[in-house]
This record gives C-alpha cells, sequence and structure tokens, in this order.
C-alpha cells in the first residue's frame, strides 16, 4: 500500500481506542488513522458499529457505508455490558494515547470508563466525548442524528430552493464537521500533552459545531439582524453567483468581485452590462438579481457547459460543472490529487476509497488498511497490546466478553 511506514507518520507513534459508531466519531479516528495513528476500533459483539448494515449497497457483506469512514482501524469485540468487557477496555486504555466516544451523556460512567475514572491510571489519556448535544444544557440526554442536528442548527433552514421548503443537504455534513474538529481539537491536546505531560478531556457536540459552521449566516444576523433565506444554488450577497443551465448541462459560475464581473461580460459578449447603472456594482447587481439573474440564464443556455468551461478558463473566471458521482470520479485533476484509491481487502478484493486530502511534505497520509472485518483483530489485540495469552484470550471468548 502507498506511503510511509506506520511508525514514521505524523501520528505514528499514537493509539487510538475508538469506542465511536456511525459517522462522526468513526469520520474523527479515520482521519487519525490515516496520519499513521493506531486505531483500536471497539465494537459489540455479533452485531458491531450499526453502519455495517447500513445498506444496500453492500460490497464482500461490507455496507458501503461503513466502508467509507472506517479505514486504517483495527476491529475488536467487546461486550461493554460485561463487567469483564469493561475492564478489557480500562485495560485497553491505560496504554493508549486517545480514547474517543460518542454513547449517550453518562452511560459511559455506568461502564466506570469515563474520564475522570480513566485519567487516575493513565493521566495523559487525551479523552473525546462526541455527542449530539454536549455533555451538559437541557438536551444533554436527547438522541440525535444529523438531520436532527442540521434542522436544530439552522442548516437545514437555509438549504433548498428559494421559496420551497427547507432540504438536508446530500451528505451528512454536521456529522462529517464534527469529525474533522474533534480530530483538530485531540492532535491539539496531544500537542500540549507533549509539554505538559497531561491529557485532558474534550467535550464536541453536533450542535455546537452546527451553530459555528454556519459562518457568515450566522454573522448576518448577530452583527445585523438580518433573518436567513433559502437561496437554491445562489449566494445571497453575490451576483451572479450560482448554477446555470448550459444548453446541455448545468454549470456553476462564481462571479466573485468587480474585475471578475467585468471579464466576464467581455466574455459573454455583453460589454455593455459594464456600465449599466443597474449592474455596475455589487450592491446594484444584488438589488437587480431578478433581472440580471434571467439574462445571465437566457445567454448561458446558448452554449454547451464544455463550451462555456473552455471560455470562462481562459478568462480565470472561476466555474465548473456539476458532477454526478461518475463524472466526479473520473475527473483528471480528482485522479491526479489521488483521491481514489485501491485497496486489498480480505472479502471485496479490491476496493476502490476516497483518498487522503490533505497533502503533507515529509509524512505524507496513507490508506495503510482496509475498512476491519468485525471482530478481525481482536485476538492480535489482546495478545499484542495487552500480551494476553491465546488460552485467556479463548477463555474470555467463551465466557462471551469478546
Amino acid at each position: 500500500m502507498p506511503g510511509q511506514p506506520a511508525n514514521e507518520m505524523l501520528l505514528g507513534d499514537v493509539r487510538v481506542l475508538d469506542l465511536s459508531r456511525i459517522l462522526a466519531g468513526p469520520y474523527c479516528t479515520m482521519i487519525l488513522g490515516d496520519l499513521g495513528a493506531e486505531v483500536i476500533k471497539v465494537e459489540r459483539p455479533e452485531t458491531g458499529d450499526d453502519t455495517r448494515t447500513w445498506g444496500p449497497p453492500f460490497a464482500g457483506g461490507e455496507s458501503a457505508y461503513y466502508l467509507c469512514c472506517n479505514r486504517n482501524k483495527k476491529s475488536i469485540t467487546i461486550d461493554l455490558k460485561d463487567t469483564r468487557g469493561s475492564e478489557l477496555v480500562k485495560e485497553l486504555a491505560k496504554v493508549s494515547d486517545v480514547l474517543v466516544e460518542n454513547f449517550t451523556p453518562g452511560l459511559m460512567k455506568r461502564f466506570g470508563l469515563d474520564y475522570e475514572s480513566l485519567r487516575e491510571h493513565n493521566p495523559r489519556l487525551v479523552y473525546c466525548s462526541i455527542s449530539a448535544y454536549g455533555q451538559d444544557g437541557p438536551y444533554r440526554d436527547r438522541p440525535g442524528y444529523d438531520m436532527v442536528l442540521s434542522a436544530i442548527g439552522g442548516l437545514m433552514w437555509i438549504t433548498g430552493p428559494e421559496g420551497g421548503e427547507p432540504c438536508k443537504v446530500g451528505v451528512a455534513i454536521t456529522d462529517v464537521l464534527t469529525g474533522v474538529y474533534a480530530s483538530s481539537a485531540i492532535m491539539a491536546a496531544l500537542v500540549r500533552r507533549g509539554r505538559t505531560g497531561r491529557g485532558q478531556y474534550i467535550d464536541c457536540s453536533l450542535l455546537d459545531v452546527q451553530v459555528a459552521a454556519l459562518a457568515n449566516i450566522a454573522s448576518n444576523y448577530l452583527v445585523a439582524d438580518k433573518e436567513a433565506q433559502r437561496w437554491g444554488t445562489a449566494h445571497e450577497s453575490i451576483i451572479p453567483y450560482q448554477v446555470f443551465r448550459a444548453a446541455d448541462r448545468p454549470i456553476a459560475i462564481a462571479v466573485a468581485n468587480q474585475k471578475l464581473w467585468e471579464s466576464f461580460c467581455r466574455t459573454i459578449g455583453k460589454q455593455e452590462w459594464i456600465k449599466d447603472p443597474r449592474f455596475e456594482s455589487n450592491a446594484k447587481r444584488v438589488e437587480n438579481r431578478v433581472e440580471l439573474v434571467a439574462r445571465v440564464a437566457e445567454v448561458v443556455a446558448q452554449k454547451s457547459c464544455d463550451e462555456w468551461i473552455e471560455l470562462f478558463v481562459d478568462a480565470a473566471i472561476p466555474c465548473g460543472p456539476v458532477n454526478n458521482m461518475q463524472r466526479l470520479f473520473d475527473d483528471p485533476q480528482v485522479l491526479h490529487r489521488k483521491m481514489v484509491v485501491d485497496v486489498p481487502h480480505e472479502t471485496i478484493g479490491t476496493l476502490r476509497l476516497t483518498g487522503v486530502p490533505i497533502k503533507y511534505s515529509e509524512t505524507p497520509g496513507a490508506v495503510r488498511l482496509p475498512p476491519p472485518l468485525l471482530g478481525q483483530h481482536t485476538d492480535e489485540i489482546l495478545t499484542g497490546v495487552l500480551g494476553y495469552s491465546k488460552q485467556h484470550v479463548e477463555s474470555l471468548r467463551q465466557q462471551g466478553a469478546v
């Protein structure tokens, strides 16, 4: 497989105990694994991570959903409700650098696996809890999934066609963003631990992340009391900045400043718009949005998407086709950037996954391990990490702890 040996990578000396499932937590730990961390994924015996059943599609008995966020991990099955099982997790936590969990707040304490209990045995442990609403507050004990949090967190309100009903984003972006935030928080805590020798507790919630991710939309309201609305593919404050229908398929065009506007007008053969008092500034273009968008749409419909792209690229105007998945993963830039990788898998054969998005000059990330089968590494972890004998492992298995 591509990349450096794990011990030469950015997080090659970090062990992560991953008690999370679904998407936000596993996405976080996948990022850490991509950077070289040893990730031990703890799953329920027999059923495992919920997403293992979230299909079709399936490949080699594994759901595509599960496969998307669980590479570079080893799977061990442990019954946390069994006292012997929770003791195993305690033993693993003692020799780990990071623990990530996304159970309902308070549940880990019932298992004796909360941060306060574990740090007594491992004060260097960085412990990250990912939850829907956080570890405190009036919503603390409510269950939550991405779709619900995107609704409460304002994202759904601003997503969808102008004048239409609210829509969810096509991917569970609140989960994904929470995973990214959590991974960066963990790495920051590891940097601090390098200075102090002490770990710490990280409380990461989907709602908090979604509120922060509203960016300029939140600022519009907090600073100017401006309520948000849905704009479809258009931008509230920039015109033209949206998807238009070319002669054959849609094209996204972003005319984000005055220089681009003038270049855009010349490129589409409408130089007279540059000095038109209705369109001469972005503020005027926003004011006359309906008329200008209709005029641009009429012009864009006269050529094919590829014809416009050739013209706009020559004029340095940001643009691009609205790709489906087939076009995306055939795109020469996506392929050049190695954003599709082939990974050998025990039951699938060759598994295609998205690549590592961040490129490092000295310590590149890599897809070193395919997403594990359920419990695939139970014996390896218990004998290799904890030093248990094969007989002890078999005894735990017969007792139902693993």
